[in-house]
């Protein structure tokens, strides 16, 4: 496996990466030396309630090692996602990796309760994390089958397999691990790959939040969480898998590809979460036009 070399020739879109997972797996792909752009609708500090812009990020990029470009988009708005991939054929001529991330996650998706006593803003998941993560592929798609090669990745989680934090958040999870195993199909003449990968626990700012509110629930949990730059890294690796195409169509818990690949975390090994959490389905070889 040829997974070690520099990602200098690379363009990447990072969606949903002014903080949390997408930021980290900008910078980690901005470490490996790629041109990542940065999509996101925070401009300023305090456009939302957790810290973090796209320019920082890109600027966070860029003094990573790679070179970090921030967009501002909106994945609600087709139009702007359209404006994101003309401006990225415009300025690079090719796009290598896609990583859908732009989720919705609304404050109380962590609250206790049955669904219908959480507000229904909820379901806006499915707009912004499953409906945008198929537009911003429709319009990746054919930047990678025209040159022949590319990743899209989707970062998903456990919740596709467990109840975890509701109907509406298990819904979209379970949403783009289809989204992989079938664009999978559609592109494998063309030498792109599609896969999601289930992230465990991450060390953010959202994450420190919900833990800080109920440290009983969650004690001991912070020291086995991953760093939001570990999926970065793994998906570096995955592009650069000269047997990327094998992994295709495939739900990758990410601490298992870790361990594929002999990546550590900061000099952790994230554990899986399979024997506690459940296992990824993947998809059965029928094919029917």
């Amino acid at each position: 496996m040829n997974t070690n070399k520099p990602l200098r020739d690379v363009v990447a879109v990072v969606t949903g990466a002014s903080r949390g997972a997408g930021k980290g797996i900008a910078l980690a792909l901005g470490a490996q030396g790629a041109t990542v752009y940065v999509t996101g609708r925070s401009l300023q500090e305090g456009d939302a309630p957790l810290p973090g812009t796209i320019a920082g990020t890109a600027e966070a990029v860029t003094q990573a090692g790679g070179r970090g470009i921030a967009v501002a988009c909106d994945h609600a708005r087709d139009a702007d996602v359209q404006a994101l991939f003309e401006r990225v054929k415009a300025e690079q001529g090719k796009l290598d990796i896609l990583v859908n991330n732009a989720t919705f996650l609304h404050d109380k998706l962590t609250d206790k309760g049955g669904f219908w006593t959480k507000p229904l803003a909820l379901v806006d998941i499915l707009d912004v994390g499953l409906r945008s993560a198929y537009v911003a592929s429709w319009y990746a798609a054919p930047l990678m089958v025209e040159q022949q090669n590319g990743l899209i990745a989707f970062t998903s989680s456990f919740g596709a397999s467990c109840y975890m934090h509701g109907p509406a958040y298990g819904a979209q999870k379970v949403g783009v691990d289809k989204f992989a195993k079938d664009m999978a199909v559609d592109l494998k003449a063309h030498n792109v790959a599609a896969v999601s990968i289930w992230m465990g626990m991450l060390r953010t700012e959202r994450t420190r939040r919900v833990m800080d509110a109920e440290p009983d629930k969650y004690a001991g949990f912070w020291e086995i969480a991953e760093t939001p730059e570990f999926t970065g890294h793994l998906i570096g690796r995955l592009y650069r898998d000269d047997a990327r195409a094998e992994k295709s169509g495939q739900v990758l818990i990410g601490a298992e590809l870790a361990q594929e690949y002999g990546l550590s975390d900061e000099g952790r090994q994230p554990p899986s979460h399979r024997p506690m959490l459940g296992s990824p389905a993947q998809a059965h070889p029928a094919i029917v036009e």
